[in-house]
């Protein structure tokens, strides 16, 4: 038993090194500000462990557990985070889609964003091939940034039409080493927010959904000028239907269409790792502000398909899940 928590330990550390001085380029002296809540204190002490390890002046902050991704973080917090070089944040719920986060990155800070980070996910993912990954998710950004009409279907039912011309596509690949960067690691997805109010069809979510987890039904949602209009399917979906009509009408904006790029993750039901599971695409709810769009809702939630076909222009990128580029 000892042996095996002190490989366990021994893991998460190097995983926490991993973050630190590969994927943030942390020097000595810089300011980092790590970010838990309760469920991540271990992880947390890692990286302020591995902070401390290359002299950097590391602060390790936790507050209580936000109720959803994209909440805010308190004001204190908020503060703090406009004065670091560079942030990680583990916490349970995700800071990445905040006007915190936002903040933070205008006044410079590199900010890698890990919610409900686990340490088998750490252990399973930050073990990849990040250059790679890096190739991959730089042509997916390229072609998105090209493209003008992204066509979205699969086998569970999803079809879909999105609108992208003049939006910028963001490549999440594994380095945040520049100023006002920003990234979620485990890495692995290139996404974009397309243009509001064009998105239509229907999404048929069937591996996992943020808020719920690994589904036991598929959720269908029906879109109409870009916005949720319908949701169908089991418990699952009327969970879903009650968080959204919870927070008003952007919280069913379609915010984001994302393809996964990363394949050592798998689908955990930890959507951190789910949205990056090489073959598969997903499409995000709520805010956009933070990846390009206009809208700010009070969370942002993704819902992964699987077995995706993706035509960008007509041409095919993804066929049921294989990459063809």
């Amino acid at each position: 038993m000892g042996s095996d928590s002190t490989k366990g330990q021994e893991s998460l550390l190097h995983s926490a090194r991993v973050v630190v001085e590969d994927c943030l380029g942390v020097k000595e002296a810089e300011q980092v500000l790590i970010l838990v809540d309760e469920k991540s204190r271990r992880i947390g002490q890692a990286f302020f462990d591995a902070a401390v390890r290359i002299k950097a002046e590391a602060v390790l902050i936790e507050f209580i557990e936000r109720a959803l991704n994209g909440s805010e973080p308190p004001r204190a917090v908020a503060e703090a985070m406009k004065h670091a070089d560079a942030i990680i944040a583990p916490t349970t719920k995700s800071v990445s889609h905040t006007a915190a986060t936002r903040e933070a990155r205008l006044a410079g800070a590199r900010i890698a964003s890990m919610p409900g980070v686990t340490e088998d996910v750490m252990a399973r993912t930050m073990g990849a091939d990040y250059y790679k990954i890096r190739e991959r998710t730089l042509k997916f950004q390229k072609i998105f940034n090209e493209g003008n009409e992204v066509r979205l279907k699969s086998p569970a039912g999803t079809d879909m039409i999105f609108f992208i011309a003049g939006r910028q596509g963001s490549a999440d690949a594994g380095f945040i080493r520049e100023r006002s960067s920003r990234g979620n690691l485990p890495a692995g997805e290139s996404c974009i927010s397309p243009l509001e109010g064009k998105t239509q069809g229907i999404a048929v979510v069937d591996a996992s959904m943020a808020g719920v987890g690994i589904l036991k039904q598929p959720i269908k949602l029906v879109v109409k000028d870009g916005h949720v209009t319908e949701i169908s399917g089991g418990e699952e979906a009327r969970v879903l239907d009650a968080l959204l009509s919870e927070k008003g009408r952007e919280a069913r904006n379609i915010a984001e269409l994302g393809i996964g790029t990363n394949d050592r993750a798998t689908v955990s039901g930890n959507i951190l790792e789910d949205e990056k599971v090489m073959g598969t695409v997903h499409i995000g709810l709520g805010t956009s502000s933070n990846i390009g769009g206009l809208v700010s809702a009070s969370l942002h939630l993704d819902g992964v398909i699987t077995r995706p076909t993706l035509i960008v222009d007509g041409r095919v990128i993804i066929k049921d899940g294989q990459h063809l580029v």
